[in-house]
């Protein structure tokens, strides 16, 4: 994929947390470990098959006034010499090392990957507890906690595959009951049909800490195509319940997958964020109505999001969202309300 121009900042002094980033390096070997896969989201590591320091530095750098951000584990520097589950500990490892050089405070003031959200087989019941602690010592204080994939859908080729109850299943829930033993939050990576899957497993556990990733995955492509006025229709009506949840936050973002259908993904010449703004208004202006500012926090889901926007263009998108709003909602949408959940020292 060509090189996206970031467009130049807007509201460049506004304090910015990212949430939700990755790291990883894509190597001719995973590349050909990956042939015939039919998964969509494949095409950004071929095309993009190298976002480390340099990459995710020039990108924090580039306008925006980002002071923190959290990494989100995406299968990434897992353990080649550790057995199975333990090998997810390699992806903690590496993003700390990243936090560590951002610490030396040689790279300016941003503290990148001061949070991270690793991965852990919940499947494993009570027997994650050792994963997790690992994890918890592997990341030098800045584990915060861990990311599943729920994703299911019996319409979605990539997604029909798996448990389609695993949130209700058991085991699932005796390894998620650890998580809030340890401390830890849970980023839930689902799609939006399923999202009254997660308000049963929310309410069973009310004190857990959650976060819906992605504004909960709106459909728009495959068996969802042209249909998004349905689409929506059910996403506002199942984030209305959710947001009834106290102990559930948003992350606002990902719409710039190839999942999501909308007309900037890959567009030709690239989306402006005026274009993106006016796309995904609807949905992330529902969401905070919903949830409140004070439980929503943007995402760049960096460089998942790369086929609709560069890194700076995205956050121009979401201040254009935001332009009407006080300083108070700005402040938690874009920083205060990821430094809360994540527990983050960004002083």
């Amino acid at each position: 994929m060509a090189k996206l121009s970031p467009e130049e900042a807007l509201e460049p002094d506004l304090p910015i947390v990212d949430p939700h980033h990755h790291l990883w390096l894509e190597t001719p070997a995973d590349t050909a470990a990956r042939q015939g896969d039919e998964n969509p989201f494949n095409h950004v590591r071929r095309e993009i098959p190298r976002y480390l320091f340099d990459e995710l530095h020039e990108d924090l750098t580039g306008g925006h006034n980002v002071v923190a951000t959290v990494y989100a584990e995406c299968g990434s520097m897992y353990r080649a010499d550790a057995a199975d589950p333990m090998r997810v500990v390699g992806e903690v490892e590496s993003a700390n090392g990243v936090a560590a050089i951002y610490a030396s405070g040689r790279f300016g003031k941003v503290r990148a990957c001061a949070g991270i959200v690793g991965y852990a087989e919940l499947m494993l019941g009570g027997a994650v507890r050792d994963v997790l602690e690992a994890q918890i010592a592997a990341g030098g204080g800045r584990f915060k906690g861990i990311r599943n994939h729920l994703t299911h859908d019996p319409h979605v080729a990539m997604f029909s595959h798996g448990n389609p109850a695993l949130m209700a299943e058991p085991q699932f829930r005796a390894g998620f009951a650890v998580l809030g033993e340890l401390g830890l939050t849970y980023d839930a990576w689902l799609l939006e049909p399923q999202i009254p899957q997660l308000v049963e497993l929310a309410r069973a556990f009310p004190e857990q800490q959650i976060v819906l990733d992605h504004t909960g995955a709106p459909l728009g492509t495959g068996h969802y195509a042209g249909r998004s006025d349905e689409v929506y229709a059910r996403w506002k009506a199942n984030i209305a319940v959710l947001a009834e949840c106290p102990n559930v936050t948003i992350k606002l973002g990902g719409l710039g997958m190839p999942i999501n259908g909308f007309p900037s993904f890959r567009q030709s010449p690239p989306a402006t964020s005026k274009q993106l703004a006016d796309e995904w208004r609807p949905w992330f202006e529902t969401a905070i109505e919903a949830f409140g500012a004070h439980r929503c926090m943007f995402e760049s889901n960096y460089p998942t999001d790369g086929g609709s926007g560069s890194y700076s263009t995205l956050w121009n998108a979401f201040k254009r969202v935001c332009a009407g709003a006080s300083g108070e909602e700005k402040a938690s949408v874009f920083a205060d309300t990821a430094s809360r959940f994540f527990g983050l020292d960004i002083a």
